[in-house]
């Protein structure tokens, strides 16, 4: 192959490679299609230019197969057969949207929606341009209604295929399609109950939407959530010990309001406070996020304080506190400026356990 000379004009100028499948934009330059889709992905939002001309080049600007400039090239590989060119094989004709939104219907004739939910997973797999038709013909928000169909007939045929579906295309338009729909978290839940013979991918989507959720659902919504849900949760994920190392990588006040909310959910039982205990940054993160982010983050950081005081009070857990700085934080708490019911709170801790922490060595 090095000592062959390659025609300039079967060279992609992105790629620098032979093109699989050319076409020619606007701007009258030849592409590779994987190759310019690609840049065109990459620079979505920005003001895109023709590699080589530098001319504007829209994102939904036409991608027109050069099939003089393909069938050159395979008669150029066929020629250099002996020398180890392999032949470029004819291009599969590209997805578009009209082609999802037919797929789209067999998700609604029982028979056909597994095998449905199988090719939408392939294509899903495929590469960027397929995903963004996906996410353009609607397939986010068609998937979760059928989640959450399946949660009401209590059938889980398809549901690996949905949720590997909604994990592979990891989109913006996933979180919004996903939080949109209320009922997915009752859906989610019982995902999570379901026996599943150890296919472990299945939970393991389940739990990245739940993430979602919880990252980026209204908090009134996380309020009216039911204790049966959180219990689940905890007996099933483990999600205390999942929600603090989200915690500790979160740099979005937004994130850590809602966190701290489901936490506080959590607390509001024995199990959900003993998993928040075991782990190692536990309490230390807690304490942190006091007066250190917002007020709706104070007020629900101050709430799991106390509820792990006055519950799960123990001398390890009070001489960890004051290892950790709580003791500090609940001090400054007294002398900012701040809602006077957390003042309260603070110095009901503060006093109720006094003794304690006042014999400390640690003190």
């Amino acid at each position: 192959m090095d000592n062959i000379e390659v025609p300039e004009y079967f060279i992609c100028p992105i790629s620098l490679q032979i093109m699989k499948d050319p076409v020619t934009t606007i701007t009258g330059i030849t592409y590779d299609r994987e190759s310019i889709e690609h840049w065109l992905l990459e620079f979505e939002g920005e003001n895109m230019i023709c590699p080589v001309t530098k001319q504007a080049l829209p994102k939904d600007s036409d991608l027109k197969p050069n099939h003089i400039i393909r069938r050159l090239i395979q008669a150029w590989c066929i020629t250099n057969a002996s020398m180890g060119i392999d032949r470029i094989p004819t291009p599969k004709p590209p997805l578009n949207k009209f082609h999802v939104l037919n797929l789209l219907k067999g998700l609604w004739v029982p028979k056909l929606q597994l095998k449905t939910l199988q090719k939408l997973e392939v294509l899903a797999m495929e590469n960027e341009r397929s995903m963004k038709y996906l996410v353009e013909a609607g397939v986010v928000k068609a998937v979760v209604t059928f989640i959450i169909a399946c949660y009401k007939e209590k059938e889980t045929t398809g549901l690996e295929e949905a949720l590997s579906i909604l994990h592979l295309l990891r989109s913006a338009e996933v979180k919004i399609g996903v939080v949109e729909n209320g009922q997915i978290i009752d859906a989610l839940k019982w995902v999570l109950e379901c026996d599943w013979d150890n296919k472990v991918t299945v939970k393991n989507h389940a739990v990245l939407l739940l993430k979602t959720v919880t990252g980026k659902v209204d908090s009134g919504v996380l309020q009216r959530l039911k204790r049966e849900f959180f219990e689940t949760i905890i007996q099933v994920l483990r999600e205390v010990f999942q929600l603090i190392e989200l915690e500790l990588s979160s740099l979005e006040n937004s994130t850590t309001e809602l966190i701290l909310g489901v936490l506080f959910h959590l607390c509001s039982c024995a199990g959900g406070r003993a998993q928040l205990l075991s782990h190692a940054g536990g309490i230390a993160v807690i304490t942190k996020r006091i007066l250190n982010v917002s007020p709706a983050a104070d007020d629900r950081a101050m709430m799991i304080i106390s509820l792990i005081c006055k519950f799960s009070g123990t001398s390890w857990v009070l001489q960890e506190m004051l290892r950790v700085g709580t003791i500090t934080k609940l001090r400054m708490v007294l002398q900012v400026d701040c809602a006077s019911y957390l003042k309260d709170k603070a110095r009901e801790i503060l006093r109720t356990h006094a003794n304690a922490w006042k014999n400390s060595p640690l003190r």
